[in-house]
């Protein structure tokens, strides 16, 4: 299984620099390394609680959005248009070194 790093900015501000499997999606990791992100319907793209920014330079290498996620996206707080559903990005090797914010609560 190919090993990676994501880049994660919690909500005061710190950067934490997280081991990533490929495979697993960014909800998993982030929730792995017990940051405070609530993942409350396990990674269905059913309630946006796991929602982040993904940093401008990263998000051509994202798949698109699916409707599932921009669904759940118009209901959520704090949107922007980098935002998207952690549950929803799977890593990768592009992936490696993305930068993403969790968005506030």
């Amino acid at each position: 299984m190919s090993k990676g790093k994501i880049n994660v900015i919690d909500r005061e501000g710190k950067l934490h620099q997280l081991e990533a499997k490929k495979g697993l999606v960014l909800m998993e990791i982030i929730r792995d390394a017990d940051l405070p992100i609530e993942a409350a319907c396990g990674g269905c793209a059913a309630c946006a609680t796991c929602h982040v920014y993904v940093d401008k330079d990263w998000n051509n290498k994202l798949n698109k959005i699916e409707d599932e996620e921009e669904s759940m996206l118009d209901q959520a707080f704090h949107v922007k248009e980098n935002s998207r559903l952690s549950c929803q990005i799977e890593y990768n090797d592009d992936l490696d070194g993305i930068l993403v914010t969790l968005a506030p609560e």
